[in-house]
């Protein structure tokens, strides 16, 4: 039977957060606080994440009001330039697959009808679906700036999907899988090692759908 695949794409595609991870290490570093552990920087760093938003763009900011909360000097124009280069060289890694996806995506798009269903800044995201040339193995990519339950529901009603022709396959708990459920989705959960800390959540089972957990994203083969 032909099913609707919505498929997340940043850790699920391809590698994202990791690269994100590298840049706070850097950060870090280069702050070095002198009382503040990295963990204790980490998440003065995140309650400005919370503020500014997703995106490699947002991130350079948020660097950027950090360094100006923690500084134990004075704040140099050319300090401020290394912080704000550690957010803006992200704009500049090539992506990088995970395994299996393209060859997958190619298997999949034949078989069922694919959504690319991601969230965070506009431009940002179509310019990565741009760079990975994959946009031609989906019928639709959406952009979303949050995905919670609502998200699903109206994915479901604006494309007549039947929910339990429906899956929503990604890495993050917290945005791919338990709003997918709760919404009445069947759901494919893939953990990825550095999914962001943000997502992290509990899978809770939920609703009418079904769960499926996979370790790579190549055996989705095997299941659809």
């Amino acid at each position: 039977m032909r099913q609707h695949l919505l498929i997340d794409a940043d850790d699920t595609l391809w590698e994202n957060n990791i690269y994100f991870e590298h840049a706070i290490h850097a950060f870090i570093e280069f702050l070095n606080h002198s009382r503040l552990s990295p963990t204790e920087v980490r998440a003065v760093l995140d309650e400005a994440e919370r503020l500014m938003g997703y995106g490699a763009t947002n991130f350079t900011r948020s660097l950027e009001e950090t360094y100006r909360r923690l500084a134990e000097k004075d704040i140099l124009e050319e300090d401020l330039q290394q912080v704000r280069q550690f957010g803006e060289q992200l704009h500049e890694h090539p992506l990088q697959f995970l395994d299996g996806v393209q060859e997958t995506l190619h298997y999949l798009s034949a078989r069922h009808d694919l959504v690319l269903l991601t969230k965070g800044d506009l431009e940002e995201q179509k310019l990565k679906v741009e760079r990975s040339g994959v946009e031609r193995f989906f019928r639709q990519v959406v952009v979303v700036h949050e995905k919670d339950v609502n998200t699903y529901r109206q994915i479901l009603t604006q494309s007549l999907f039947e929910p339990k022709e429906t899956w929503m396959i990604g890495n993050s708990p917290r945005s791919d899988i338990n709003p997918a459920l709760a919404a009445g989705l069947n759901a494919v959960y893939i953990p990825h090692p550095h999914t962001w800390h943000f997502e992290h959540e509990e899978v809770l089972p939920g609703g009418t759908g079904q769960l499926l957990q996979l370790e790579s994203f190549r055996e989705l083969s095997s299941y659809f």
